[in-house]
């Protein structure tokens, strides 16, 4: 999946329990697990975003990403 990213957005990624987590200009933002997109919520992301479902990104996590 993170193959997919366009090389024109200066995102990075770091591999990590073996998912991955998503960086832009050092802080991590989201994280791809189980091939499942979940991006940190944000006041910013969820104004930009609307209604938004949030969940964890892995079972046993106390909050979502």
């Amino acid at each position: 999946m993170v193959n997919q990213l366009d090389v024109a957005c200066a995102v990075t990624y770091k591999k990590m329990f073996g998912e991955f987590g998503l960086y832009s200009q050092g802080k991590m933002f989201a994280v791809i697990c189980d091939d499942q997109l979940f991006v940190k919520p944000t006041g910013g992301g969820r104004a930009f975003i609307g209604e938004v479902v949030e969940a964890p990104p892995y079972p046993g996590a106390s909050r979502a990403f």
